[in-house]
């Protein structure tokens, strides 16, 4: 997809994932830099963000979902008009994790798709923090099983939180050309290179 003109394009990426793993502490973290540590729920929220990329307009929307409350319609509703998914769960929370393969399985009924745009996002990896879904085990499901992007994160710490949103711009076709202006952009993206786990096999971001 190439960006001419003043032609205009829209990414929206939606977050989902059961309540309190961190959903909209990652987005936080990603879009301010900054860390909540209490946890505040959330129904609905949309972030929006444009750039101006060799005099195109590009629209990047972000949709924080709820994991307190159930809303078949609106989850069915945000899973039909998103373009990237990010799965998340926490990984001192083996029930989240349960929650994400039936968050993929729904994305997989309304979207039609085998192969949905989707990156599974273990937070709350802390140093020395509780764990109930062992890192391994998550990225064979995810990338061998599913076909799927897996990323370890923490919010807390600011770790791998770029690399998720890279991952899924990718996964989103964003135009390869629109990575370098919104890297340079240092109130969205934070300046720290984080890298993904060890994988088991080759998986190349070319996002920025």
């Amino acid at each position: 997809m190439s960006l001419v003109g003043k032609e205009k394009s829209h990414v929206r990426l939606v977050f989902l994932g059961a309540a309190g793993v961190g959903k909209t502490a990652l987005i936080r973290r990603f879009l301010l830099d900054t860390f909540e540590p209490k946890h505040r729920r959330t129904v609905e929220e949309l972030h929006s963000k444009e750039y101006e990329v060799s005099g195109a307009t590009v629209t990047l929307e972000i949709l924080d979902t709820s994991g307190s409350y159930s809303f078949p319609a609106m989850r069915k509703l945000s899973i039909q008009n998103s373009d990237a998914f990010a799965l998340v769960y926490a990984v001192d929370n083996a029930e989240s994790f349960e929650s994400v393969k039936s968050l993929r399985e729904e994305i997989l009924e309304v979207k039609e798709d085998k192969f949905p745009p989707i990156v599974v996002v273990g937070n709350k990896a802390e140093s020395g923090g509780e764990r109930q879904v062992p890192a391994e085990d998550a990225l064979s499901l995810v990338e061998l099983d599913w076909n799927s992007r897996f990323v370890e994160t923490s919010a807390k710490d600011n770790e791998n939180v770029l690399e998720v949103f890279r991952e899924l711009l990718q996964q989103a076709r964003l135009p390869g050309r629109l990575g370098p202006a919104l890297c340079r952009r240092r109130e969205t993206f934070p300046s720290e290179h984080a890298l993904r786990p060890p994988m088991s096999k080759t998986n190349s971001c070319s996002v920025c």
